[in-house]
């Protein structure tokens, strides 16, 4: 048995036995300190403020207001004084379980449907730093819509993903990818284990390797189901996953799939990762206290909807110190972070290699779709036979393979231009301005300095829908978040900085801004720049079971 740790053969979830062995057995000594300066220094830069008391009681005040309204509607609607457009239970099935009067069929209809206006508004040019939006309005409170005809041109887009501006239709640009087209069609109409692997395919996944720093690496055509089907072949019965409490939706979907035990620790709260990763190690599987197959720790780049970046370096020194695994989402900071846009692997210094799965997607930066996973070729070659993903799902399209192709080439420079690496410097001045201007004026932003993603918070269920709508007014298109994607008293407006915005659109949308502060009273701040040095307190969490 002593030399099968000698061995690195693979385990049947595709990932080196000797490291799967010492998992729950052996303990590095080394010292878990604060990360290298890098580390300290980033961590330093996020600002997370506190709102005042009297915020707090006034949101929970408009929700208490809005529920007892809702009663109210419900019970006219129980009666018959108003008609309820929703699905609801039929009379021949009220003593069955019910399918549709939970809680967040209760928000929908009372809630959501009064400002359903500022979402899903329908776009008519692509999402560019300007686009057009459809004219709509209601005429029953927002149960249905109707077009007006009329278009609202040139609106400032501050909502799409567009960090580099790849989403774009130059026609110089865009040569290659026509020629694609004209060679290969849209679609490929099979999988490619079949008789859709293109060599466009084999070329993009030996760029993205090179890109990332990785051994090998796959492509997928979703970038929700880059997660959602690949986690269940890496982990499951027996596993244990360590996910932050801030994940997305799609690692936790994938997590869930998967059949293994899940545990969530505080955002980037390393004190609350290290104590269940002790726990993990020390007593193992309940009731049979065997060491766990695998301990896998997710977590994201840049977590979409704080703003936050992950404190990698140190994470890294757990995940070594007590022979775990690191599955890495860099959806939201491949390509916008780092002085090459390599992500955080690049901003923080740290070896791609130590980061065992390095997931992200060409969703964001690339102006594209589908997903990827890099990491050893070993992990990568069980992936292909065994991620649902990759064996059921359509190749994806040449012409979306040939633009992340392009705008790769741009980044890395391959193309023979100085374009890539202006866009992801032009990103860094674009996102660096907006938030210091944003903290000056007194509104309360959530993340990392160098994070494109700007959450600016509201937190009161009325003042978010008069937001948007005064935003809309002055041609600004914005994304506003609430309950159930963020917590319920922190309702929030989140702004994604481009390298195509121009200093001129970027102060045209902070003058406007300054003016719906004042007007809506949305600047809570009471420090000029916002110091908060934590989301979580280090020393302030519960270990979740």
């Amino acid at each position: 048995m002593a030399n099968d740790n000698l061995k690195p053969h693979l385990n049947q979830n595709g990932l080196k036995c000797d490291d799967t062995k010492k998992n729950g057995h052996h303990i590095k000594t080394e010292k878990n300190g604060p990360g290298n300066g890098v580390a300290s220094r980033q961590h330093r830069q996020e600002s997370f403020e506190q709102a005042p008391i009297y915020v707090a009681v006034m949101t929970y005040l408009g929700f208490g207001i809005v529920t007892l309204f809702g009663y109210f509607r419900d019970f006219l609607r129980a009666v018959g004084l108003e008609k309820c457009h929703l699905a609801q239970e039929r009379e021949e099935q009220k003593d069955f379980i019910p399918l549709y009067q939970d809680f967040e069929n209760f928000y929908t209809r009372n809630l959501y449907m009064r400002v359903r206006d500022n979402w899903n508004r329908p776009i008519c040019s692509m999402p560019g730093p300007v686009f057009d939006l459809m004219e709509r309005v209601s005429d029953d409170y927002n149960w249905t819509f109707r077009l007006t005809g009329r278009t609202i041109h040139n609106a400032i887009n501050m909502g799409s993903y567009n960090y580099l501006g790849f989403a774009e239709n130059k026609a110089d640009f865009l040569k290659t990818v026509a020629d694609k087209a004209q060679q290969y069609g849209v679609g490929v109409c099979s999988t490619r284990q079949e008789i859709g692997n293109l060599s466009i395919h084999e070329e993009l996944e030996q760029l993205v390797a090179d890109f990332v720093g990785a051994e090998s690496a796959m492509t997928f055509g979703m970038g929700f189901a880059t997660n959602s089907m690949n986690i269940p072949a890496i982990v499951g019965k027996g596993c244990l996953i360590l996910s932050d409490e801030l994940n997305h939706t799609s690692l936790i979907l994938g997590a869930r799939l998967s059949g293994a035990t899940i545990r969530v620790f505080k955002h980037n709260n390393m004190q609350s990762l290290e104590k269940m990763l002790r726990e993990a190690v020390c007593s193992g599987q309940p009731r049979t206290h065997r060491p766990w197959r695998k301990i896998l720790i997710m977590v994201e780049g840049i977590y979409s909807m704080e703003g936050s970046v992950v404190r990698l370096p140190e994470i890294i020194a757990l995940k070594k110190k007590y022979k775990a695994y690191l599955y890495l989402d860099e959806a939201h900071s491949i390509g916008a972070v780092g002085p090459t846009g390599r992500g955080v692997t690049e901003l923080f210094d740290v070896n791609p290699a130590d980061v065992d799965v390095m997931m992200g997607t060409f969703t964001k930066s690339f102006g594209a779709a589908g997903g990827y996973i890099a990491g050893k070729k070993e992990l990568v070659d069980y992936l292909r036979s065994h991620s649902h993903s990759a064996v059921y799902a359509s190749a994806m399209s040449p012409p979306v393979t040939e633009q992340i192709i392009r705008a790769m080439k741009c980044i890395m420079g391959k193309d023979g231009t100085t374009e890539g690496i202006r866009r992801i410097r032009q990103l860094a001045r674009n996102t660096r301005y907006f938030r210091a201007r944003l903290k000056e004026m007194g509104f309360i932003i959530y993340g990392n300095d160098d994070s494109p993603v700007v959450p600016l918070l509201l937190y009161m269920p009325g003042k978010v829908v008069a937001f948007a709508r005064e935003m809309l007014e002055r041609k600004i298109g914005v994304v506003v978040v609430g309950f159930p994607a963020t917590p319920i008293t922190e309702a929030r407006a989140r702004f994604c900085v481009s390298a195509a915005h121009t200093r001129a659109m970027l102060n045209q949308v902070l003058h406007h801004l300054n003016e719906v502060g004042d007007l809506l009273c949305l600047k809570f701040s009471r420090k000029k720049y916002s110091s908060r040095p934590d989301l979580s307190d280090e020393t302030d969490f519960e270990l979740d079971s």
